[in-house]
């Protein structure tokens, strides 16, 4: 557990930033009025946190020669089934919070898009 709090020490804060935000109870605002916000917001936490397990990744791994796979299952497979298991957990444990299939789409639209800038942007300026 110690590799991972020194290897990944913004990734697991954003993580727990995450959880923080999916299942606390929001207060009601004027912002909530604007169409689709939600979804914004969706995707930003998920290209957020994506993108930081891509960067830590790339910069930890930089000597070692860790395949690039183990990124693409980390960065990108692992924060799909997490907002998953968020979005069942927010709607079997919670009852101020559903569960939407469209919230999944956009933690996956953030992550994919996250993976995409890692790969093709992150990855070749870091080598």
């Amino acid at each position: 557990m110690l590799y991972y709090i020194k290897k990944y020490p913004v990734s697991l804060f954003i993580i727990l930033a995450v959880i923080y935000l999916s299942f606390f109870k929001p207060p009601s605002t004027e912002i909530g009025t604007i169409p689709n916000i939600d979804k914004v917001v969706h995707i930003c936490m998920y290209f957020g946190m994506s993108g930081m397990l891509w960067m830590e990744f790339l910069r930890a791994h930089r000597k070692d020669g860790a395949p690039l796979w183990h990124a693409w299952v980390g960065a990108l497979v692992c924060p799909v089934l997490f907002s998953g298991i968020v979005e069942l957990l927010q709607e079997y444990c919670t009852t101020y919070r559903g569960g939407d299939w469209l919230d999944f789409a956009a933690n996956t639209t953030g992550a994919v898009l996250a993976s995409l800038v890692g790969y093709f942007l992150l990855r070749p300026r870091m080598k």
